[in-house]
C-alpha cells in the first residue's frame, strides 16, 4: 500500500455524525457495510456518488437507489453482456451513496464479445425505431401512473358493490393501486437503461477509435465532434426563452414582472396581448412543466408544474435581458460550426483506409448520443415526478388518518413498512378499531427526522479503502470522473501551485465572482456574470446557465450532465475538482479554465 492509499479509511472505522448514532436503522440491511462482510468491502475502492446522490436518503427515497442500480446491473450483466464491464455495487454509508463497479474477469471477456455485438447491434441498426417504440412505453407508464388513485377508505361501501356484485371491498383497489405504483416505479428504470448505456457505449467506441489514431487528441476535442445536441432535455428552458421573447413582443411584459404567480397572470391577461401570451404559456406546460428543479431521485424534489413560482422565476430573468437585446438562446449555429470545423480537420490527417470506420463510428455516435440527454426528461423529470405526486397524496391520506403529523411523514418509511402501514389502515377500517400505527409512526418519524436532519449536516469522505494503482474503467471516468489523478487530489490537503485541478470538462476561460450553492434552492441567488461552484449540477440547472459566465463542480466526467450542459451552452467548467466547493467561498473572485481544468482563487 502506498502513502496515497492510506488516506482513505474503512468504512467500519467512519464514526456517525452527532445525533446519529442509530442511522444504520434508517435503511436496509443490503444497503449496509455489515460487519459479517467487512474482509470483502475492505478490499474494494468505494467512492461517494455525490453526483447522482448529493444528499441523503429518506428511507422510502432509498427505492430510486435500488431500482436504479439493480436495472443498470441487469441491462450491463444480462441482456446486453457488456464485454467489460457488470453493475456497480453499492452501499450507505452515513446517508451517502458509495459504489464501487464491478468489473467482468479477464478471462470471460471474450467469451461476452459477440453477445454484445449481436444484441448491441440491432439496437444501433433500428435505434430510429426502437426509440419511438421506447417513448410509447414510457408514455404509457406515465399514464398508468396518473391513473391510479389513493382515496379514504369510504365509512360505507356503495350499493353498486352488492348489485354488482363486485365481492371486493375498497381496500383491495388501495393495495393495488400502491403495488401498481411500486411495479411501474420498477419498470420505468428499466425502460430508462435500455438505451442509455448503448449511447455511452456508442461514444465510448468512437472515443477510443479517435484516441488510437490521435493519442495526444484533447478529449474535450473529441467531445466537440458530437456537440449541438438538439436535445429534449433543453427544451423546458427553450420554451421560457420563447415565453419571454413573446411577452417583449406582444407588449405584456411589465405585468409579469412583479408579484405572485397568480398576481402576474391575472395582470397580464389584461395587458394588450395578454391572452395570446397565456395561450402559449398554458401549452408551454403539457409536457415540458414536467420538470424538477432537482434530479428525480428524491421526494422533496420540486417539479415546475406544481410549483410554478420556479419557471416564473427564470422567465422574469430572461425578460430584462430580451429588453436589453441579448441573444438568449443557446448558441447552437456557432457550436455545430465548431464542430464541423473539428470533425473535419482530424478527418484530413487521417489515412484514407480509416476514414470509412471514422465516419461511421461518428455517425453512430452523433446518432445515440442525444438519448444520454433525452432520457432524462422523460424518466427523471415527467416519469418521476408523476410517481412522486402519487406518493405525496397517499402520505397526504395516511396523515390524515392519524399516522404521522407532517404531510412528507410516509417518506421517513421505506417502502415494505408503507405496505404494513396500508395492511394496519385496512384492517382497522374493516374491523372497526382504530389503527395500531397512531399509537407508533408520530414517534418513530420524529426520531428519523432528527436522524436524516443530523445526517444531511454531514459532509460525505469521498471514498474508502485503497484505490487501485491506475483506474482504467472507462464509464467510471466518462461519468463521474474518477481517474488516478482526481484520487491524488482527494488525498491532498492542498494543491501545490494553489491551483483547484479537475477535468477539463468543457472549454473556454472566464473570471468571476463565485457564488457556492449547494441546493437548487439557492439558484434565484446566483446573479448574471458569476461563476457558479457546486458539489453537483442537475440538469434542470439549464436556466441559469445562460447567465453565468462558467462552473465548477466537485464531481463529474466528460460526460456529466453538467460538462455536456455546459459544452451546449458554450460556458467553460471544471468538473470532478473533489473539494472546490469547500475551498472556494461566495464573493471569491475566481478564473476557471476550461481548457487546462484548473481553477485559481485570483481576489
Amino acid at each position: 500500500m502506498d502513502a496515497r492509499t492510506s488516506l482513505f479509511p474503512s468504512a467500519f472505522d467512519v464514526p456517525a455524525p452527532k445525533g446519529a448514532d442509530d442511522w444504520q436503522s434508517l435503511y436496509p440491511y443490503y444497503t449496509r457495510f455489515l460487519p459479517q462482510q467487512r474482509a470483502e468491502d475492505d478490499q474494494k475502492f468505494w467512492f461517494c456518488n455525490s453526483q447522482h446522490y448529493p444528499t441523503p436518503f429518506k428511507p422510502f427515497d432509498v427505492i430510486m437507489l435500488d431500482f436504479s442500480i439493480k436495472c443498470l446491473g441487469a441491462y450491463n450483466s444480462r441482456i446486453w453482456m457488456v464485454p467489460p464491464a457488470n453493475g456497480v455495487d453499492y452501499r450507505i454509508l452515513n446517508g451517502y451513496i458509495y459504489f464501487s463497479p464491478v468489473d467482468v474477469p479477464p478471462e470471460h471477456i471474450e467469451a461476452r464479445v459477440p453477445h454484445f455485438i449481436e444484441r448491441a447491434g440491432h439496437y444501433f441498426a433500428n435505434w430510429d425505431d426502437l426509440l419511438v417504440n421506447w417513448k410509447t412505453k414510457v408514455l404509457g407508464a406515465i399514464a398508468e401512473l396518473d391513473a391510479l388513485n389513493f382515496d379514504k377508505l369510504p365509512e360505507m361501501e356503495s350499493l353498486e358493490t352488492v348489485t354488482g356484485a363486485v365481492g371486493l371491498d375498497s381496500s383491495n383497489k388501495l393495495f393495488v393501486a400502491y403495488d401498481e405504483a411500486i411495479r411501474l416505479c420498477h419498470v420505468i428504470w428499466q425502460y430508462h437503461f435500455e438505451f442509455l448505456n448503448l449511447g455511452y457505449a456508442a461514444y465510448l467506441d468512437f472515443f477510443t477509435f479517435v484516441k488510437d489514431q490521435f493519442p495526444s487528441i484533447p478529449d474535450q476535442a473529441i467531445a466537440k465532434m458530437v456537440q449541438g445536441v438538439d436535445s429534449e432535455l433543453f427544451r423546458p428552458d427553450d420554451e421560457l426563452k420563447k415565453l419571454a421573447r413573446l411577452a417583449v413582443k406582444l407588449g405584456c411584459a411589465d405585468a409579469l414582472k412583479t408579484g405572485s404567480v397568480e398576481d402576474a397572470l391575472t395582470a397580464v391577461a389584461d395587458a394588450p396581448g395578454g391572452k395570446e401570451w397565456l395561450a402559449a404559456w398554458e401549452a408551454a406546460q403539457d409536457p415540458w412543466f414536467n420538470y424538477t428543479s432537482g434530479n428525480g431521485f428524491y421526494s422533496t424534489d420540486k417539479y415546475w408544474i406544481d410549483h410554478l413560482d420556479i419557471p416564473m422565476g427564470y422567465l422574469r430573468d430572461y425578460i430584462p435581458r430580451v429588453e436589453a437585446g441579448q441573444d438568449i438562446m443557446r448558441p447552437t449555429a456557432k457550436l455545430l460550426a465548431e464542430r464541423d470545423r473539428i470533425t473535419r480537420e482530424y478527418r484530413e490527417m487521417m489515412d484514407e483506409d480509416v476514414q470509412a470506420a471514422f465516419d461511421e463510428k461518428l455517425g453512430l455516435a452523433r446518432t445515440v448520443f442525444p438519448y444520454v440527454e433525452d432520457h432524462n426528461f422523460y424518466i427523471e423529470h415527467w416519469a418521476m415526478g408523476r410517481f412522486w405526486r402519487q406518493m405525496h397524496k397517499l402520505s397526504r391520506m395516511l396523515q390524515a388518518e392519524g399516522f404521522w403529523n407532517e404531510p412528507d411523514g410516509m417518506f421517513y418509511l421505506d417502502r415494505n413498512e408503507v405496505r404494513d402501514v396500508l395492511w394496519d389502515y385496512a384492517q382497522a377500517w374493516a374491523i372497526g378499531t382504530e389503527t395500531h400505527g397512531k399509537d407508533i409512526w408520530p414517534t418513530e418519524v420524529a426520531r428519523r427526522r432528527n436522524i436524516h436532519t443530523a445526517l444531511s449536516k454531514a459532509t460525505p469522505l469521498p471514498a474508502l479503502n485503497n484505490p487501485p494503482e491506475l483506474i482504467t474503467e472507462p464509464f467510471t471516468i466518462m461519468l463521474w470522473g474518477i481517474t488516478s489523478e482526481a484520487v491524488d487530489r482527494w488525498s491532498q490537503s492542498d494543491e501545490d501551485d494553489g491551483a483547484i485541478k479537475g477535468m477539463a470538462g468543457s472549454p473556454g476561460v472566464a473570471e468571476g465572482i463565485a457564488r457556492v450553492l449547494r441546493s437548487p434552492d439557492e439558484l434565484p441567488l446566483l446573479q448574471e456574470g458569476e461563476i457558479l461552484v457546486t458539489p453537483v449540477t442537475a440538469p434542470s440547472w439549464a436556466p441559469v446557465f445562460g447567465k453565468i459566465a462558467g462552473a465548477v463542480t466537485d464531481i463529474g466526467g466528460m460526460m456529466s450532465h453538467a460538462a455536456i450542459v455546459c459544452r451546449e451552452y458554450g460556458l467553460p467548467a471544471v468538473t470532478g475538482t473533489g473539494s472546490a466547493s469547500a475551498k472556494i467561498e461566495t464573493g471569491m473572485r475566481v478564473r476557471v479554465d476550461g481548457n487546462a481544468g484548473t481553477v485559481e482563487i485570483i481576489g
